[in-house]
């Protein structure tokens, strides 16, 4: 059965590499949310095995952070596994401290460890 990944806030540039290294390694659909709005209502709608939350959304500014509250505080939603992409370590540490698993950032997209993390979920 495919696997579904919620992409929410990248740039077109980073949602590329993000959904080429996810089909490729693990032949997830991946499915993009822009903003807040966007993500919370699909996130309600559709059951995804992973939903990856830049640490800035890039179309408008909003705090990944505040995507991740809102998706572990709605009980159709905060089962689902979430990861915030960034490459600064206190974002990591806040969003597991708020509920997320451990994350990356867009340096580490093409490492082991990257990919070990993602495979708990996708593969």
């Amino acid at each position: 059965m495919t696997k579904k990944v919620l992409d929410v806030g990248q740039c077109n540039l980073d949602h590329g590499n993000i959904s080429n290294l996810l089909k490729r390694e693990f032949d997830a659909e991946v499915q993009r949310a822009h903003s807040f709005d966007e993500a919370t209502k699909m996130a309600s709608d559709t059951p995804y095995d992973l939903i990856l939350i830049n640490r800035i959304l890039d179309a408008d500014g909003t705090a990944g952070m505040a995507v991740l509250h809102e998706l572990k505080n709605q009980p159709a939603t905060n089962a689902f596994p979430v990861m915030i992409v960034s490459n600064f370590q206190d974002a990591q540490d806040e969003a597991v401290k708020s509920g997320a698993e451990s994350g990356f950032g867009k340096s580490e997209l093409d490492s082991d460890s990257t990919r070990e993390r993602l495979a708990q979920f996708l593969g």
